[in-house]
């Protein structure tokens, strides 16, 4: 098989060349598009789409892909000196390279 596409992980609009990255907003999974989101509200769009292509069954059966994205379980955690209660939601990120040089870098993927 072949490397996920950029369109497959971020999505139908989502453009490159050498010097920027364009995402559409409106193709971030549960977003909802204004003139100023927050950086983690995005973030949070980002991972869910690309978990939505970077799964388990197409990493088992594309050995290109190198990225696995896992929703991991949710909890409960107390914050602030109120002890307010926030629902906290994890998500797993795997990357899976043939080890030749024992440190982390995004042009491997």
């Amino acid at each position: 098989m072949a490397e996920p596409t950029l369109q497959d992980v971020f999505g139908a609009n989502a453009i490159q060349d050498e010097f920027t990255l364009t995402i559409t907003k409106a193709d971030l999974t549960g977003l909802t598009a204004t003139a100023n989101n927050t950086a983690e509200s995005l973030l949070v769009g980002l991972l869910l789409k690309a978990r939505s292509y970077l799964n388990q069954t197409n990493f088992d059966t594309n050995i290109d892909q190198s990225v696995l994205i896992e929703s991991g379980l949710s909890s409960f955690l107390s914050r602030g000196v109120d002890n307010t209660t926030y629902r906290t939601d994890s998500m797993t990120v795997s990357l899976a390279k043939v080890d030749t040089a024992g440190i982390l870098s995004p042009d491997d993927y």
